[in-house]
């Protein structure tokens, strides 16, 4: 194998693949919610749809590595088994509209767009020529999905409220990032290493909002049992969906922030904060 030849290489590739792992697992909680109640509620596919895109690139990419890409590949055929439970488990328990919805994305994107992806390699390109073509449409993927982390972060600063981002999601998700960067460097991988600049970057920021607001004093802080529930469990990928070299996903296919996401419902409850209460109180009080 040729990472044995290259120690740093291989101590990444390892460590890439367990923090991987860890960010993999971390919509467990969600799910196990959503089979206790028999319903998706207001979570979404999407990320899960996206990680298991960016993983099946990412293996198809790996491939063709001759050696290189093998800790590519292990990550991210683990993460295509565990985002495919995911999807299965959400098509179970989805109404009849969410769930066509969710299949449709998935025979588009997953089916349909992937194997247009690997035609045109196969037919049209071959050696190097493939390797950059799938690379830039690896990079081009992670890259579009980092708007999860984006339009979290600017609940976050809109809310005061770090109720939907976690910080040990946020962390874990920094760390795949920052290890999969160095990894890619290491095997002086370009399309690896490029996502994951701007992953470790978007993780820190989310990371130094987190201190910022902890612990500001924000009504919109005034939290049920459920939404805590809901927050406590919300996640990137979104990095997801960073997991996989990509962001929902960093470059070693995950989620980035794969932020997974959370109620629709649930985050405009909170957003609206007790301004909305109050309105009703006063109106209230004029009735009688």
């Amino acid at each position: 194998m040729a990472l044995t030849h290259n120690v740093w290489a291989f101590v990444f590739g390892i460590m890439g693949n367990i923090i991987s792992f860890v960010v993999f697992l971390a919509p467990v909680p969600t799910f196990v919610r959503i089979c206790k109640k028999k319903s998706t509620e207001g979570f979404q596919s999407l990320p899960y749809v996206s990680a298991l895109f960016s993983a099946m690139l990412w293996i198809y990419y790996a491939m063709q590595k001759d050696g290189s890409g093998f800790l590519l590949i292990t990550i991210n055929a683990v993460g295509c088994f565990i985002e495919t439970i995911y999807i299965v488990l959400f098509v179970t328990y989805a109404n009849k509209k969410t769930r066509m919805s969710t299949l449709k994305v998935l025979g588009l994107l997953n089916f349909l767009g992937f194997a247009a992806i690997v035609l045109v390699c196969e037919l049209l390109t071959k050696g190097s020529t493939r390797e950059k073509v799938l690379g830039g449409i690896c990079v081009g993927f992670s890259v579009s999905v980092f708007a999860a982390p984006l339009s979290i972060m600017r609940v976050v600063v809109r809310t005061r409220s770090v109720e939907f981002m976690p910080f040990s999601l946020s962390l874990f998700l920094t760390l795949s990032a920052v290890t999969w960067l160095f990894y890619g460097l290491s095997i002086k991988d370009f399309y690896v290493a490029l996502p994951n600049v701007l992953g470790a970057f978007l993780g820190a920021v989310q990371m130094i909002l987190y201190v910022i607001f902890k612990y500001y004093k924000t009504p919109v802080e005034q939290k049920t049992e459920k939404s805590k529930t809901v927050s406590d469990h919300s996640i990137d990928i979104a990095k997801l969906t960073t997991v996989l070299p990509g962001p929902v996903l960093d470059s070693a296919g995950h989620p980035p922030s794969a932020i997974h996401s959370v109620p629709e419902t649930q985050m405009s409850q909170n957003m609206t904060g007790p301004k909305d209460q109050n309105n009703k109180d006063v109106q209230n009080q004029n009735q009688v």
